[in-house]
C-alpha cells in the first residue's frame, strides 16, 4: 500500500469564527473527495504531509502561520473516515509523521502532499 497525492484546496486547521466559515468544512471534504478511492491502511504506517498555503495565512501579526497541529488534526479526522477506516485505531496507525508547512509561490496551487507508507515500505 502506497499513497501519494496532493490535495487541493485551502488547509484549514480550526473552525473559523468570523469570515468565511464554512472554509474549514470545504476543506475537510476536499480531502474525503480526494481520499476515498485510495487503498485503505492496514497497519502501521509512515506519513509525510506538507501544507502549501497561500500567503493570507501568514498575517504580519501570526508570520510564520497557523499551528501544525491544527491543520494535522482537520486532516487526519477526514482521511479517518477514508483511508484510516478499516485499521484499528483509525489515525493511531501513524507510527512516524513528517509535517511541514509553507507558504504557496504565485503561481502554484494550494492545498496538502500527502504520502503514506506501509511500515515496510521505504519513503
Amino acid at each position: 500500500m502506497g499513497i501519494d497525492l496532493f490535495i487541493e484546496g485551502i488547509p484549514y486547521g480550526q473552525k473559523k469564527l468570523r469570515g468565511d466559515i464554512k472554509a474549514p468544512d470545504r476543506w475537510t471534504q476536499a480531502v474525503k473527495q480526494a481520499t476515498m478511492n485510495l487503498p485503505k491502511v492496514k497497519g502501521p504506517c509512515y506519513m509525510i504531509v506538507v501544507f502549501v498555503l497561500p500567503a493570507d495565512k501568514y498575517p504580519l501579526d501570526h508570520p510564520c502561520g497557523p499551528d501544525l497541529d491544527n491543520l494535522m488534526k482537520r486532516l487526519f479526522d477526514a482521511l479517518n473516515d477514508t483511508v484510516f477506516s478499516e485499521v484499528a485505531g483509525n489515525d493511531g496507525s501513524v507510527v512516524q509523521l513528517v509535517v511541514s508547512k509553507r507558504k504557496a509561490t504565485q503561481s502554484e496551487c494550494t492545498g496538502a502532499r500527502v504520502i503514506i507508507a506501509d511500515r515496510g515500505d521505504q519513503i
